[in-house]
């Protein structure tokens, strides 16, 4: 419940503070949320994950953004981007962009945090924040993502051996804590769970005869390298048509004063129809 004159957006900005994630309720209307599964039901099928990790009874389609326009307009929502603009710095960075799908009889994904390549010591902020976006209802049954409440807020040493570990495989101490303060996030399709990347989390094991349909969207700080390389996995001529936002999200900003420039242009100029490279207009060997 929001208390007495407290925005949805206060409200979310404690609970990331404290707990480490929040539920945006509603984020997707029925219309989105019918578009996105029909995306679904047409692109599903051969995208198995290749390890334990991406899960061998689940679906993966990467560099979602790019692929139908419902998902531009998705990583551009106030909602999201009000928390955004609260924990980062501005122009801050769309990191991933995935469709994921676990299917029936999918095992437990190890704990692990999505922001563990930033080697910053821990306990520090966050460098990205991730969502998680039901397209079916989450349970406990079906794969229904699992958190560790507070774990943003642990040490290295707390977090040592809890990172990509399959189930048993934890010293006993540790194995214990998890299993104690694991925590399934039940929602209904149609939610977002937001996280920090800092947060230990796992996809759950699917021991339905559904899939548990989501997609995740991932910020992070303008400074830090992106898990995707969007200016190599989405040609520029397609993201010349997108909104501004977008572009800016995906890389085509400037971090002041300089990060992010293009021979001393301004990234977004690489976007112009018949743009040549500086370094190819200058017709020199060098």
């Amino acid at each position: 419940m929001i208390a007495a004159g407290q925005t949805a957006g206060a409200r979310q900005l404690a609970e990331l503070h404290d707990q480490g994630f929040t539920i945006i309720e509603n984020f997707l209307d029925p219309a989105r949320l019918a578009r996105v599964n029909a995306c679904y039901d047409a692109w599903l099928g051969g995208h198995q994950g290749r390890n334990n990790f991406e899960g061998t009874h689940t679906e993966r389609i990467y560099t979602l953004v790019a692929r139908d326009r419902i998902f531009q307009d998705i990583v551009e929502d106030p909602r999201m981007l009000g928390l955004c603009d609260a924990v980062f710095e501005p122009n801050y960075l769309l990191t991933a962009s995935q469709a994921i799908v676990i299917g029936p009889g999918e095992t437990p994904q190890p704990w692990h945090t999505d922001d563990s390549f930033y080697t910053i010591p821990r306990p520090r902020p966050m460098v990205s924040l991730s969502t998680i976006v039901a397209m079916e209802d989450f349970s406990a049954e079906n794969g229904g993502t699992e958190v560790i409440p507070g774990s943003h807020r642990w040490s290295d040493a707390e977090i040592a051996g809890a990172y990509g570990q399959e189930e048993g495989k934890q010293a006993p101490a540790l194995a214990d804590r998890l299993a104690a303060l694991a925590q399934p996030v039940v929602m209904p399709a149609g939610s977002c769970l937001v996280f920090a990347g800092t947060l230990l989390h796992r996809g759950g094991a699917n021991g339905s005869s559904r899939t548990r349909r989501a997609f995740s969207n991932q910020y992070c700080q303008p400074w830090a390298r992106p898990q995707e390389n969007f200016f190599l996995a989405i040609p520029p001529e397609r993201v010349r048509a997108m909104a501004p936002r977008v572009q800016s999200l995906l890389g085509y900003s400037i971090h002041p004063p300089f990060m992010g420039q293009v021979t001393a242009y301004h990234p977004r100029t690489a976007l112009a129809p018949g743009w040549v490279p500086p370094l190819e207009r200058d017709g020199r060997n060098f």
